[in-house]
């Protein structure tokens, strides 16, 4: 913490809700900081009694933060960053990293009306058990100050790096993704209850084999269609479910899916 020993804390966090709690956690589960070099800004009382009962500072005041903070990590919801924006205008900013969607860095330094360095992330929510993915715009940062914020985010699952006119993309593919998986793991819970099982039996058999299937991609390092192959017979009933995944043009609505995400986040950002 060499060149940010004049600050009282490494990291400050404007807003403690579920996303922020599980990056600041995971990050110091992983020794990232300890609990005292952090300092969480909330107006909410029980959510700041929560980080203070593991040992983090809590404060309602933005300003402060951007006093005494290396880093300042941006965690509220687009619509409420004006209020926040309002409370640090002018102040001399730390290294801010924004995790809003659809707020370029341009807007997020015109609206505080200073010029400052400021690192863009898409995180998403597996975070919140270690399994997250962040899209991750560094640009303008130092390597100190960037491997920080690529730490920061590899502590609670995996960052990659990617310039800011990408981000829109990681929001298609991983910010959003999740809940296409979900989705998957819903219609196939139908798909076998439909099919005689009972809830209980069809989601652990769905959430295990999308689980196990995800976990051997990784560790086998084979490509996708190799992966297909190796559970296809000739013959089979698993071509026989591609065939029919494959007229019903589920890699187009897939597509079509990401493409509408990326084009709304597009919007949300102009």
């Amino acid at each position: 913490m060499s060149q940010n020993s004049a600050k009282k804390y490494l990291l400050g966090v404007i807003g403690g809700g579920v996303m922020a709690r599980a990056i600041v956690c995971g990050a110091a589960k992983k020794g990232v900081f300890a609990p005292q070099e952090v300092c969480v800004c909330e107006p909410d009382n029980a959510k700041r009694a929560a980080f203070e009962s593991e040992g983090y500072s809590t404060t309602e005041n933005a300003r402060f933060l951007a006093d005494n903070c290396a880093y300042l990590l941006i965690s509220v919801k687009p619509q409420a960053f004006c209020e926040v924006a309002e409370a640090l205008r002018g102040a001399r900013l730390p290294v801010l990293v924004s995790i809003m969607a659809g707020k370029t860095k341009r807007a997020v330094l015109s609206a505080l009306g200073v010029e400052a360095k400021i690192a863009r992330v898409m995180p998403n929510l597996p975070c919140s058990v270690g399994e997250g993915m962040a899209g991750v715009d560094a640009c303008g940062l130092s390597q100190a100050e960037k491997a920080f914020v690529l730490g920061l985010f590899s502590a609670v699952g995996k960052a990659v790096e990617v310039p800011e006119s990408l981000l829109d993309a990681v929001t298609g593919v991983s910010g959003s993704g999740p809940a296409y998986v979900y989705l998957f793991l819903q219609s196939l819970v139908k798909a076998g209850m439909e099919q005689g099982l009972d809830e209980e039996q069809a989601k652990t058999l769905a959430l295990q084999t999308v689980k196990g299937g995800a976990a051997y991609a990784e560790e086998s390092g084979k490509s996708y269609e190799e992966l297909i192959a190796a559970v296809s017979s000739k013959g089979g009933t698993t071509l026989a479910a591609l065939a029919s995944f494959d007229r019903d043009d589920f890699a187009g609505a897939v597509s079509r899916a990401v493409d509408a995400a990326v084009k709304r986040a597009k919007e949300l950002s102009e």
